[in-house]
């Protein structure tokens, strides 16, 4: 195993990532609902810029992952929850420990961690009310 040292080894774990996300039984149905077969490379060059910029601090991405989160939580009627954040970051994390050892290795759990947290209580805290 390697480091991640590069915009190119973010890459190879985003896709690899994402490619066992749209294999999931419980995340697969949301992504691939949300995104066609032709929305997958770009959407997967922006999540690289994300992880880039939170990696490595080359500032490239440039989105509201929030507002992407109250869409899909809107999708799936506000039913949302820490279960689907929980997985997300099981399978972020053995990505991870398949590819890479080190310090940013380490540096995208805990940052992952605090995210997903964040994101779910972002999509909490605006959940539409009926």
């Amino acid at each position: 195993m390697k480091e991640i040292e590069n915009r190119e080894d973010i890459y190879v774990l985003v896709t690899t990532f994402y490619d066992a996300i749209r294999k999931n039984d419980l995340l697969g149905p949301i992504f691939n609902h949300h995104l066609s077969k032709e929305q997958w490379p770009p959407h997967l060059e922006k999540l690289t810029d994300f992880w880039v910029t939170a990696l490595l601090g080359d500032v490239c991405f440039k989105g509201s992952p929030s507002k992407a989160h109250l869409k899909v939580d809107k999708f799936l009627n506000h039913t949302m929850s820490q279960v689907h954040f929980g997985k997300w970051l099981e399978i972020w994390f053995t990505t991870i420990d398949f590819l890479y050892k080190g310090e940013i290795a380490q540096r995208a759990k805990d940052a992952s961690r605090r995210m997903a947290t964040g994101q779910y209580l972002y999509v909490f805290k605006n959940r539409e009310t009926a």
